[in-house]
Order: C-alpha cells, then sequence, then structure tokens
C-alpha cells in the first residue's frame, strides 16, 4: 500500500482517538501503573470547588488551638452550606438530628412515653405523662417529679437531650431512673420496661348542641387514622357540627393534610406545589365529604399542612375560619438521606391554595378575627374564657339553627 493510501487511514485513526480520549478524561478517571490516577474534567472541577474547603479544613485540624475532631468540621461545613440559602427550612442534619426528626414525623417511638422540661433550678422535671397509659405514668411518674439519673447516668435540665436519648430504647427493654419525687426528700430508683409510645396528636369531644370538636396538635403518620376515628365517633353521637381546632399546630406531612381535607371538602383541587421549572402537581378531593357546618380555629401557630387544611377549606368556603392570621408558611420540603444515616432537608416547591394563592410570609387571613384575652395561648386559656372557641360554637349554632 502506498504511503499516500495510508495517510488518510492514519489522520482518521488520530482522529478517533483523541475524540476517545477528550470522552474519556472528560467523564472517567484513570487509574496508572504505580497508582497515579489522572482524573477527569468533571472531577477536577468538583475538586476546584471545595478545594478551598479541604484547605480550611487542614489549617484547623493541624493549628487550631484545641484538639478537632473532623466530623465537627465537616458536619459545620454541611451546615453552613445549606444555611448559606437563609431558608430556615432547608438544614443538613447529622445522623442523630435526623432520627430524632423522623421519629417526630412517624409519631411514634420506643421509650417511657413522658415529656420533660428543665426548671428555673436547671433540674430535668417531668411535664407530664403523654398518655395515662404510657410506661411512665403506669411506673408512676407526675408533674414536677424530678429526675436525677438514668441508667446510672446523672442528669440536668442541661442535658436533656442527653436524658431523653438514654430513656429511648427499643420496646421491651429496660431503664432505671432515680426520681426525686415531688413533695419527697429522698429519691427512689425505679425500673420501667420501654413500648412503643404512639402519640396522641388528635383528641375529640362533643360539646354543646352537638357540636362536635376536634383538636389536632400536627400532622403525623397517624394523625388522619386518629382523626377518623374520632370523627366517627362524633358522628355516631348525632354530630349536627364540627369544629376544627388547627391552634399552634406546627404542620407535618403534606399527604396526610390532604387525606383529611378529602374528608371534609366537595370534589375540587385541595392544593398545588410549583417547583422552580414550573411544574404543577394537583391533589384533588372526591365528591364524598362531611357536608355540616363547619367552624376552623387557627392562630400565628398555625403552620404548614395546618395552612394548607385552611386555605383549602376557605377557598372552597367549606367551613367559617375564625381566630387570628396564620404563620405563612407556603412552601414544601424532600428529603435526601445519606448511606451514613445523615440527611438534607430542602425546599423543593411552592404550594398554592385552591384559588392560585401562595400565603408564603403572609399567612391566611380568618373570615372572623379574634384575639384571646391578654396572657392566655390556645394551650392555657381555660375553657370559659377562649374567645376564639365561644365564636366558633355561636356561629355554628346559628347555621344549625337555620336549616
Amino acid at each position: 500500500m502506498s504511503k499516500r493510501k495510508k495517510l488518510p487511514g492514519a489522520i482518521l485513526l488520530v482522529l478517533i482517538t483523541a475524540v476517545v480520549t477528550f470522552f474519556i478524561t472528560d467523564f472517567f478517571s484513570i487509574v496508572l501503573p504505580g497508582g497515579s490516577v489522572i482524573i477527569s474534567r468533571r472531577d477536577f472541577e468538583q475538586y476546584r470547588e471545595v478545594a478551598k474547603l479541604l484547605a480550611i479544613k487542614d489549617i484547623l485540624m493541624q493549628n487550631y488551638v484545641d484538639k478537632v475532631k473532623p466530623e465537627v468540621l465537616m458536619d459545620g461545613a454541611y451546615k453552613g452550606m445549606a444555611s448559606a440559602l437563609n431558608d430556615p427550612y432547608t438544614v443538613y442534619m447529622t445522623p442523630a438530628e435526623f432520627k430524632e426528626f423522623m421519629e417526630q414525623t412517624a409519631g411514634s417511638y420506643a421509650g417511657i412515653g413522658i415529656v420533660v422540661s428543665a426548671d428555673k433550678e436547671g433540674n430535668l422535671v417531668v411535664v407530664s405523662p403523654i398518655d395515662k397509659d404510657t410506661p411512665g405514668a403506669k411506673a408512676g411518674l407526675k408533674t414536677n417529679d424530678k429526675i436525677l439519673e438514668v441508667n446510672g447516668h446523672k442528669v440536668s435540665g442541661k442535658d436533656m437531650d442527653k436524658a431523653v436519648s438514654l430513656m429511648k430504647g427499643p420496646a421491651g427493654t429496660y431503664v432505671t431512673i432515680t426520681v426525686l419525687k415531688a413533695g419527697q426528700t429522698k429519691p427512689v430508683t425505679i425500673k420501667i420496661k420501654r413500648e412503643t409510645i404512639t402519640l396522641k396528636t388528635v383528641r375529640g369531644e362533643m360539646l354543646q348542641d352537638k357540636i362536635g370538636y376536634l383538636r389536632m396538635s400536627m400532622f403525623d403518620e397517624h394523625t388522619y387514622d386518629q382523626f377518623k376515628s374520632e370523627l366517627d365517633k362524633l358522628n355516631a353521637q348525632g354530630m349536627k357540627a364540627l369544629i376544627l381546632d388547627l391552634r399552634d399546630n406546627p404542620g407535618g406531612l403534606l399527604e396526610i393534610s390532604v387525606k383529611i381535607a378529602d374528608t371534609l371538602l366537595p370534589k375540587g383541587v385541595i392544593v398545588y406545589t410549583e417547583d422552580r421549572y414550573g411544574n404543577k402537581e394537583y391533589k384533588y378531593s372526591d365528591a364524598k365529604y362531611l357536608g355540616k357546618p363547619l367552624a376552623v380555629l387557627v392562630n400565628e401557630g398555625s403552620a404548614s399542612a395546618s395552612e394548607i387544611l385552611t386555605g383549602a377549606i376557605k377557598d372552597h368556603k367549606a367551613g367559617t375560619i375564625i381566630g387570628t392570621k396564620t404563620f405563612g408558611k407556603g412552601i414544601v420540603q424532600t428529603m435526601q438521606e445519606f448511606s451514613d444515616g445523615s440527611a438534607l432537608k430542602y425546599t423543593v416547591s411552592r404550594y398554592y391554595t385552591p384559588n392560585g394563592v401562595n400565603i408564603q410570609g403572609k399567612g391566611i387571613m380568618p373570615d372572623i378575627t379574634v384575639e384571646l384575652p391578654k396572657g392566655f395561648n390556645s394551650i392555657t386559656v381555660p375553657r370559659d374564657k377562649d374567645t376564639q372557641l365561644k365564636k366558633a360554637i355561636d356561629v355554628l349554632e346559628s347555621q344549625i339553627n337555620k336549616k
């Protein structure tokens, strides 16, 4: 074959080799004999972005006045990246923080079922058992009992998280608590068997004139089932109207709020979300619904999933909203879990009420504004001074009498 004929083939081979090399080095790293690595352009660009971070880590590890744990520095860096967005709902969580977060949204955990707090003297005290049937309640723990030790570890109000962590554990195992009972001078040691504790987020009762009352404290995985159970009880008692109390309900799971809205609303849009690319996702209610006079109590502590439910009821004119302006959280978060058990919770979309209103930073104005007496909140206000509840009863009685 002549040199003239060989030349085009050689040129083509060089071009193919160059193209293949470009794409390989652009997307893949190559390990050379002896352990050296040719990194891809993509990896190189990523390295350039984090080079300063790694340099700062090395400086602090080697020169900081006290010994530093590398994981503390890296967790701080991850948290800083999330906080740079100035979005309080976008957060990096360590494995321990993520575990606690998931327990809260799951609505259940294994422990002894008590609420604790720090008193003015820094003692760790029992606020109350969550329910009369919890292990803590059955063991005789009561309000203002001081917890001195948990499994032999001294505890106080300053290390409340540590004490709570020690009291939790697998269901069926035991925890030993040393307690100074309220009004006593000698501590006692109690051995308590841990159980799975399901938080009660919905409480119901029948008020005057067959007006049902449901108070909802949050939207966790068990809230819909509890809501449905309490609603069925009220209907069985001949309920004519319903008060839904969402005051100081910080929200929770979007899908649970939607399921409850579906029970209360006629056919139509409950809520829709929109992401940065303009993609919309709609949630609908079917034609089956409560069909009775409804009043919803809200305040500045009613947020997120509470506002989704409130906004849908208001836009559908399915009930009367009473109280004060809601918090104003109109954004939706999702979760990315990592292999080490940590996670990133970040905002992915905004949500809109059926009428296309985004309430982020604005809140929802009630149909009827009513303030509580000064010095009270929705938790501490006595029933006979609860002006918001009284207004809801008046509104519903008027609607019942019109029928």
